[in-house]
C-alpha cells in the first residue's frame, strides 16, 4: 500500500525530516554556544554535558517516553499510557496527522534532548559528570515528559482543558529548563569565586557560531510544530526570523545605554533570547506582536541576568536569565498580542479578546514552573545525597576538563615526543630542568 493511501503526504513528511534534522542540530550548536562562555579549564566538560544528553534522552524517550507523553491520556490530563513503551505498534505505515508517526516521535524527540541540555548551562563549571549521567534521564521521565503531555497530548489539561496556547514549547522546553536550572543551581551552590574571580567567555566566536546553529535550527523548531508545509509553518518561520532580530537589537540598546558598549556577547545573547521567547507564540501571534515578543523579551532578560547577583543564586550561563524569564515573556504575551488569523479563533488583550486568555496563560506558567522547580529540586538533592552532585573542590579549581574527562581543549605548550594527545604539556622550565 502506498504512503498516499494512508494519508501520508509527501510534501509535509519532507519538511518533518528537514526540521527534526534541524532540530537535533541545535543541541551541538548549543555545546558551542555553553563551551564558549566557560573559561578553558571545562570546555570539553561543557560539550560533553550536551552532547551526552543526546544519547541518554534518546533511549529513554524510546523506552517510554514517546509513549508517556503522546499516548491516550490517563488520570486526568496528568500522563499517557504505556502502549507505545518500546515504540510498539509504531511501523512505517503509522500514520500522526499527515506524517509518518515514526517521524513525529522523532521530531518531539529533539525537543525533550535540547530542553535536557539547557540545564547544564545553570551549573557549569561545578557538576560531578556521574551525577549528570543519572540526573539527565531520570529528569526527562519525571519532568519533561509528563509537562509536553499536559501541553500537546491527547487530552493534556494545559491545552485541551484549560485552553492555553504553546505552538512549540514555551513551556515545556524553555519554562521547564529554566526553572529546573535555578533548583539545580540552588543545590549545587555557587562556583568557586563567585562574584569575586573574573569569570568571561574564554571564547566568543565560538560563542558566535553556536548561536547561529542555534538561530538556523530554531527555524525547524518553530516552523516544524507545524507539522507541515504550509501557510502556518511559513508565519512561524518569519515570525522566528522577526523575533530574534528585535531581541539582539533590544539587547544591544540596553548595553548602550547602560554600560556605554554593544558587546558580542549581548547580541548572541540577545538573539537567543528573542528566539526563546517566539517559541510558545509564533503561531499565535501577527509579524508585529513577534517584533513587539522578542523586544521585550531582548529588552528584560538583559536585565534579568544580573538578578543571580543581587539574589545570590548562581546561574552560571544565564539559563534562568534567557530561557525561564524569556519563555515567561513569550509565553503570557500570547494572552496580549494572540489574533484568529493565526489561532483560528483565540484573540489577545489587545485584538479585543479581553483578559481570559491571559489568564489561562499564567496559570500555565505557574503551574508548570512551580512543577519543575520542585521536582528538580528534590531529584538533585536526591542525586546529591546518594552520590554527590557537586564535583570536589580540587576538581573544581583544577578544571573538570583535565580532572573528569582526561583531556584539555587547547594546548598551551609543546608536547615531548611520543606524549598521548589531550596530555599535559610540561613547563618549559621544568622540561628544561629534566633535559638538563
Amino acid at each position: 500500500m502506498s504512503f498516499a493511501a494512508q494519508g501520508i503526504d509527501t510534501g509535509d513528511t519532507a519538511w518533518l525530516l528537514a526540521a527534526t534534522a534541524l532540530v537535533l542540530l541545535m543541541t551541538p550548536g548549543l555545546a558551542l554556544f555553553y563551551g564558549g562562555m566557560v573559561r578553558t579549564k571545562s570546555v570539553l566538560n561543557m560539550l560533553m554535558m550536551s552532547f551526552v544528553s543526546i544519547a541518554l534522552v534518546t533511549v529513554v524517550w524510546l523506552a517510554a517516553g514517546y509513549s508517556l507523553a503522546f499516548g491516550d491520556d490517563t488520570f486526568g490530563g496528568l500522563i499517557g499510557d504505556l502502549k507505545h513503551a518500546g515504540m510498539s505498534g509504531l511501523g512505517p505505515d503509522s500514520v500522526h496527522g499527515t506524517v509518518p508517526t515514526l517521524l513525529f516521535a522523532t521530531f518531539q524527540l529533539t525537543f525533550a534532548i535540547i530542553t535536557a541540555a539547557l540545564i547544564s548551562g545553570a551549573i557549569a563549571d561545578r557538576a560531578k559528570f556521574g551525577a549528570w549521567l543519572v540526573f539527565v534521564p531520570v529528569w526527562a521521565l519525571l519532568v519533561y515528559v509528563p509537562v509536553a503531555h499536559w501541553v500537546w497530548g491527547p487530552g493534556g489539561w494545559v491545552l485541551d482543558r484549560l485552553g492555553a496556547l504553546d505552538f512549540a514549547g514555551g513551556l515545556p522546553v524553555e519554562i521547564t529548563s529554566g526553572a529546573s536550572g535555578l533548583a539545580l543551581a540552588l543545590v549545587l551552590g555557587p562556583r568557586l569565586g563567585f562574584k569575586k574571580d573574573a569569570m568571561r567567555p574564554h571564547n566568543l566566536p565560538m560563542v558566535v557560531l553556536g548561536a547561529g546553529l542555534l538561530w538556523f535550527g530554531w527555524f525547524g523548531f518553530n516552523a516544524g510544530s507545524a507539522l507541515g508545509a504550509n501557510g502556518l509553518a511559513a508565519a512561524a518561520f518569519l515570525n522566528t526570523l522577526a523575533a530574534g532580530c528585535t531581541g539582539l537589537l533590544g539587547w544591544l540598546f540596553v548595553e548602550q545605554r547602560r554600560d556605554g558598549h554593544p558587546t558580542t556577547l549581548g547580541a548572541a545573547s540577545g538573539a537567543v533570547t528573542g528566539l526563546v521567547a517566539i517559541t510558545p507564540s509564533c503561531g499565535s501571534v501577527s509579524l508585529l506582536g513577534a517584533l513587539a515578543v522578542g523586544l521585550a523579551a531582548g529588552v528584560v532578560c538583559s536585565y534579568a541576568v544580573g538578578w543571580k547577583f543581587k539574589l545570590n543564586y548562581d546561574d552560571s550561563l544565564d539559563v534562568v536569565g534567557v530561557h525561564l524569564v524569556g519563555g515567561v515573556i513569550g509565553t503570557l504575551l500570547i494572552g496580549v498580542f494572540a489574533v484568529k488569523e493565526m489561532t483560528g479563533g483565540t484573540e489577545g488583550l489587545l485584538y479585543g479578546g479581553g483578559l481570559a486568555q491571559l489568564g489561562k496563560q499564567l496559570v500555565a506558567v505557574v503551574a508548570v514552573g512551580a512543577y519543575a522547580f520542585l521536582v528538580t529540586y528534590g531529584l538533585g538533592k536526591l542525586i546529591d545525597k546518594v552520590l554527590g552532585f557537586r564535583a570536589d573542590e580540587e576538581h573544581e579549581h583544577t578544571g573538570l576538563d583535565l580532572t573528569v574527562h582526561a583531556e584539555t581543549a587547547y594546548d598551551h605548550g609543546v608536547l615531548g615526543h611520543g606524549a598521548p594527545v589531550g596530555a599535559s604539556p610540561v613547563p618549559s622550565a621544568q622540561k628544561v630542568k629534566t633535559q638538563a
